[in-house]
């Protein structure tokens, strides 16, 4: 029996390893690897890919994924935080973006619609670019990596009413496009309401019962089961997938299982997403590129400079200082990845004829591509233009003072009621369901969430610990955690407790600062009992202990000296 997607998908994915492995090492960022993979293997390439349609499917569970951690990603409380960023300079950057596009389509004669349309591909930046930039810089805590973040979040929620309105675009011309609009927000009232009562009375429930198994097949198959039902139900309402994807996300994000379910769902975005951009990528005709080379310079570099201007224009009108909106605009000057799902929907409702989608498609990657080394020289910029460094870039010298603690039993509860009243930040990670429900109504900062997932710990707050521990009782989930603890944040203090000796050479070689076997304390503290019942004093039995524990432990680390 023959599968042409099973051979398409081996294609692909041995090209996208090559591609982005190349691509790595040129510090281009992936996304950028699997358009030129979709160019290189679709129709327009090399032709290796034929089972086309199929591919589009997967693409389309990528899209379905990525709104749905969207919505995860999206807690109230972190928007009024940012309500400056988020509301104030993400309104203005998109509305600023969407006016002047509208303005110059205007100009050059195109139907209203278009126009605005246009306006909307051109609002959006690359959420996942710029954030890497920043976070691989230790700059996402900047200044202007905080105005960055405030509006690539309210970009991320604009994209789902841009979404919904682009069909109704494309009927504006019958005169119809009221009365749909009307028809359009009931509906959207409609799934909002249901999203509310949902997350207040069924979904927390649910979620509960299924984490209080603690098997995670079965709370990852709730997780994805309640992101394509919601899709689907708003689907069937005339309503889209991706709106449904994100309210579905949503409806999570506000529980204790967000984290979680995050951590659960990310690998699959991450996988399904890249066939989104590989799909996208075989939609490109180089020849079209290379029939109109110096039409798509012009226009990338307008593209450049104008999202740069208003993106910084809208900092300043919020009094942001110059240095912030200098480097903000730039990092933001790029077509972000929404903006390619947004234009296949323009695509399907006829806004985008194949010559423009053609050009979009080539100005857009090129905008991504360049992205990287506008944000390098953006600090060095500002500084010729005149803008001083008021604060520090990022958090990438400073102490850090948080305490992660991973599992809360009988030594992680004992640790937190002993640093309680300090001044010391403490988080907390446990995966048994009552425990966190119950110690988090005792305001004790608890979350749910599998420590072995780089999501979980990153929310947990990781990066800005000074130590970490793990005070499981789980060998092969401590050695994992203590590795990716290691990785994400080289710096920590990690101090791991194990039951057996045969565990400490092993967490010692995956990162672990400090080891505490359970099996060898319980013999140190018999032999210290036996020897206070054989009557030997109390400073020669302190002794022998010291003597004890610091051979014990140079012998687990395998070195001669002992522990500091």
């Amino acid at each position: 029996m023959h599968f042409p997607i099973l051979a398409d998908i081996v294609v692909i994915f041995a090209i996208s390893v090559l591609v982005v492995f190349i691509f790595h090492r040129l510090k281009i960022p992936p996304i950028i690897g699997f358009l030129f993979t979709g160019v290189l293997a679709g129709p327009n390439g090399l032709g290796a890919v034929t089972a086309i349609e199929e591919v589009e499917v997967l693409a389309e569970i990528g899209v379905i994924l990525l709104m749905f951690t969207i919505g995860l990603e999206l807690s109230i409380r972190e928007l009024l935080r940012m309500k400056k960023a988020v509301l104030g300079g993400g309104g203005l950057q998109v509305g600023l973006s969407i006016a002047a596009t509208f303005g110059i389509f205007a100009l050059m004669g195109f139907p209203p619609a278009v126009g605005l349309f246009a306006g909307f591909l051109a609002a959006l930046s690359s959420t996942a670019i710029v954030l890497k930039q920043l976070q691989s810089s230790a700059q996402i805590e900047s200044p202007h990596g905080r105005a960055s973040l405030g509006i690539l979040i309210f970009q991320d929620i604009i994209i789902v009413p841009m979404m919904l309105l682009t069909p109704l675009l494309a009927g504006a011309a019958q005169g119809s496009i009221g009365e749909e609009i009307l028809i359009l927000l009931a509906k959207s009232a409609g799934a909002v309401l249901l999203v509310l009562l949902a997350a207040r009375y069924v979904i927390p429930k649910l979620l509960h019962q299924v984490a209080a198994t603690r098997d995670k097949e079965l709370f990852f198959l709730a997780i994805v089961s309640i992101c394509f039902l919601v899709a689907w139900l708003t689907s069937s309402i005339g309503l889209s997938l991706a709106l449904g994807a994100f309210l579905a996300g949503m409806i999570i994000a506000d529980s204790e299982y967000s984290h979680h379910a995050l951590g659960n769902v990310i690998p699959f975005r991450d996988l399904f997403t890249s066939f989104f951009f590989v799909s996208v990528g075989m939609l490109l005709d180089p020849a079209a590129i290379a029939a109109r080379p110096v039409t798509v310079v012009l226009l990338t570099l307008a593209v450049l400079v104008g999202k740069s201007v208003l993106a910084g224009g809208a900092m300043l009108l919020l009094r942001f200082p110059l240095r912030t909106a200098i480097i903000t605009g730039l990092g933001l000057s790029q077509i972000g990845e929404f903006s390619f799902i947004l234009s296949r929907v323009g695509v399907e409702a006829g806004l985008l004829s194949g010559g423009m989608y053609q050009l979009f498609l080539s100005v857009s990657i090129l905008t991504m591509a360049l992205t990287p080394v506008l944000m390098a020289v953006a600090p060095r910029l500002a500084e010729v233009l005149g803008a001083k460094r008021r604060e520090p870039e990022g958090k990438g010298g400073e102490a850090k003072d948080g305490l992660l603690i991973v599992g809360y039993g009988l030594n992680g509860r004992n640790l937190y009621l002993a640093v309680r009243d300090s001044d010391i930040p403490v988080s907390i990670l446990e995966m048994n369901p009552d425990t966190v429900r119950k110690e988090r109504a005792a305001g004790v900062p608890i979350q749910f969430g599998d420590a072995t997932q780089d999501a979980v710990l990153a929310h947990a707050g990781v990066k800005e610990a000074r130590v970490v521990v793990i005070a499981i009782s789980d060998p092969a989930a401590t050695g994992r955690i203590t590795e990716r603890v290691n990785a994400l944040n080289p710096s920590a203090h990690v101090i791991a407790r194990t039951r057996f000796t045969s565990e400490v050479p092993k967490l010692f070689a995956l990162g672990a600062d400090e080891v505490i076997p359970e099996e060898f304390e319980t013999a140190i503290e018999i032999f210290a009992r036996t020897l206070t019942r054989l009557g030997i004093g109390e400073e020669e039995i302190r002794e022998r202990v010291l003597h004890l524990r610091e051979d014990g432990y140079a012998t687990f680390r395998g070195r001669d000296s002992a522990l500091p």
